[in-house]
């Protein structure tokens, strides 16, 4: 890669991208575009409220989403991929193509007889 371990920044970027609900908030608002509040949970059935609120706000943070309210009774909020954010569009596509290939590779290595399990 020619990347010296300890100048590495992946630490930065999975700091930003890991946990179990960021990467399918991003995948719906890539997919979706804009979307409420009430539109993701309605995608997101699993999540709970506070997730969901955590999770968008720390993707907020870190300009990866933007967030506009509407002053309106009641509230109106929408969350889209900010400019900035699209830049992770080919992150995610390639991270999705080697999951699902390691996904392969591991259900394939799994269902391979072992020749020391023959002794």
């Amino acid at each position: 890669m020619g990347i010296k371990p300890e100048l590495c920044k992946v630490d930065e970027a999975l700091g930003i991208l890991v946990g179990k609900w960021k990467p399918i908030i991003l995948l719906h608002l890539f997919t979706e575009g804009t979307l409420r509040f009430s539109e993701l949970k309605r995608l997101m059935p699993a999540i709970t409220q506070k997730m969901l609120t955590k999770q968008l706000r720390e993707l907020e943070d870190e300009d990866i989403i933007t967030r506009v309210v509407y002053p309106q009774v009641p509230p109106k909020v929408e969350y889209s991929i900010s400019e900035y954010g699209k830049s992770l569009q080919p992150v995610l596509a390639i991270m999705h193509e080697w999951g699902t290939s390691h996904a392969s590779h591991i259900q394939e290595i799994r269902n391979t007889p072992n020749i020391n399990d023959a002794l």
